[in-house]
């Protein structure tokens, strides 16, 4: 009995538990990983006895190294990284030869590890892709190409209409593709895209467009729709060839909201003027801006004004923006170039007798000169063109008029706009304005004691940021028009026909009390709606894509 229990102690004192235990998890650990490593290389088909050798090996030799080495932690690392090795190199080796979405000890991969499938599942099957065909699309079968496509797509899509995106950019680079959201027009850049995840992505997407999957050079335009809990969203697709790769171009097709004139951000005093046009019974008034300033907008809220079961009210367009209630819409399509022209298809709508005139583009001097004869011909026109401040708008008028007498005999007025950002109400912060910021746009103290911005992040008690669900992080919510605008009288008629150029004319509509752009949208920041962050990115981008301030 005593040699038992020495016998018992030797042995306890020998052989370390912890140890042992140690040992045998990673026995049982190994043994499962075999016959992983054996089932997938024969599922990929590569070498299975030649990459189970491998593993076995190591992992057998390594164990009996451990026996042997007296230091137990040395042996411990030694079979770690033998096996560790060996595995990562059969993974590496087995990646390489599968797609993407198959691949194993990726980020996608160990990310996917952490999420219930079944819920992944659940919320696929709640976003709805419908094709160009009007055909709903099924989640496909998982750990798929068609899968790995959609999965993508719903991923973008779900997250840029959270953000209120009104279009997606894809942009080929030869590692990856950038991804920007438009977003109020604002462009915000998102995380890359591999190029794997983004040619399953756009594959996915041509072929909900119905487009040619395989054609990457030529231009192609589609549309698909999305539908989220009884929501549905339009989207255009626009794709073209790249050096590079394709690129894919998405747009949220939304219902036109026409607005009327009080919505559109007038001044009150520039809503009162451009009101009392709907008495008018002739004359000739320019909406003037640069590309994407929201010039049509402001020629709808024109129209919109005059009652159209008093008058009536036509448009000549090449591309509607919207469907006009009681509007006569008048297209000039492409394949109207061989038969007629666009001052010869604006003849033709004025002779039909239209109270209202309103001239979505003027190409040429013909059309100008026609517009001007239809306003002394009892007509009220509405003309757009695209200039960067009223002196050049009005420039580009009298050069295509051709005579100045033409010009200040018909003209109303002129107006020149941008689009700025309005500051997101629930989370715009006050702050004390620096008193040389206020120096240099000639502001007096008294006049801006405060200004705003957009509101920081703010953080849980948890240390995690808090994101505003009224913007979504940015700060803003839509837009609002800033004009610069004047109303010409007989005194600024008289200047447009005697000065000798247009700094004169300019110097005259200051003295008229013409405020600049500048100094409308700083009126606009005073008063909280927009931040002078946003007027100098907005001027700023102006003027790199050639605004220049004449007069």
């Amino acid at each position: 009995m005593p040699d038992l229990v020495l016998l018992a102690v030797t042995y306890g004192g020998y052989i370390s538990v912890i140890k042992l235990i140690a040992f045998l998890i990673l026995f049982f650990l190994w043994l499962p990983l075999l016959g992983w490593v054996y089932g997938d290389a024969r599922s990929v088909e590569t070498k299975e006895v030649f990459w189970t050798g491998l593993v076995l090996g190591a992992g057998a030799v390594t164990a009996l190294v451990w026996f042997v080495i007296p230091i137990f932690v040395v042996g411990l690392l030694s079979y770690i990284i033998a096996v560790g090795a060996t595995s990562l190199a059969y993974v590496k080796h087995r990646n390489a030869r599968v797609l993407d979405f198959d691949r194993v000890l990726t980020i996608e991969h160990i990310k996917g590890l952490f999420g219930s499938e079944a819920k992944k599942l659940e919320a696929l099957q709640g976003f709805l892709f419908v094709t160009a065909n009007n055909n709903e699309v099924p989640v496909p079968e998982p750990r798929t190409p068609d899968f790995f496509g959609y999965r993508a797509a719903y991923e973008i899509l779900n997250d840029a209409l959270w953000r209120r995106a009104s279009s997606i950019v894809f942009s080929p680079t030869p590692q990856d593709y950038n991804v920007t959201y438009y977003v109020d027009g604002a462009g915000l850049k998102q995380p890359a895209l591999n190029r794997d995840q983004a040619e399953y992505f756009v594959h996915f997407i041509k072929q909900l467009a119905d487009l040619h999957v395989k054609e990457k050079r030529k231009p192609q335009k589609g549309k698909f729709r999305t539908s989220q809990k009884k929501e549905h969203t339009n989207w255009e697709v626009v794709t073209a060839g790249s050096t590079v790769g394709e690129q894919v171009i998405l747009k949220r097709i939304a219902e036109q909201d026409i607005m009327r004139l009080n919505e559109i951000g007038l001044m009150p005093t520039q809503y009162e003027q451009l009101a009392k046009f709907r008495e008018l019974k002739q004359g000739l008034f320019i909406v003037s801006g640069p590309k994407s300033s929201g010039v049509t907008t402001t020629l709808y809220a024109l129209l919109r004004n005059h009652d159209a079961f008093l008058n009536n009210i036509n448009t000549l367009e090449t591309q509607p923006s919207a469907e006009l209630p009681n509007i006569t819409q008048n297209i000039f399509k492409p394949t109207d170039t061989g038969t007629t022209t666009y001052a010869k298809k604006l003849e033709a709508v004025a002779r039909m007798g239209p109270d209202v005139i309103g001239i979505a583009e003027c190409p040429d001097a013909e059309t100008a000169q026609m517009a001007c004869k239809a306003s002394l011909d009892g007509k009220v026109i509405y003309v757009v063109l695209k200039a960067d401040s009223v002196i050049q708008a009005l420039g580009k008028w009298m050069k295509l008029v051709g005579d100045r007498r033409l010009v200040s005999k018909t003209l109303l007025g002129v107006s020149n706009q941008r689009l700025f950002r309005k500051l997101c109400d629930e989370c715009k912060q006050a702050y004390a304005p620096n008193k040389e910021l206020l120096r240099k746009f000639n502001l007096p103290a008294e006049k801006a004691k405060v200004l705003y911005r957009p509101g920081k992040v703010v953080y849980d008690k948890r240390g995690k940021p808090s994101a505003c669900q009224h913007c979504q992080e940015t700060g803003f919510v839509g837009r609002t028009g800033v004009f610069e605008m004047i109303m010409i009288d007989d005194e600024l008629k008289k200047a447009i026909r005697r000065s000798k150029s247009l700094p004169e004319i300019g110097m005259q509509f200051r003295r008229a009390k013409m405020l600049y752009l500048q100094e409308q949208t700083l009126r606009k920041a005073i008063a909280g709606t927009t931040a002078i962050n946003e007027m100098v990115r907005v001027l700023s981008t102006s003027k790199k894509t050639g605004t220049r301030r004449t007069g």
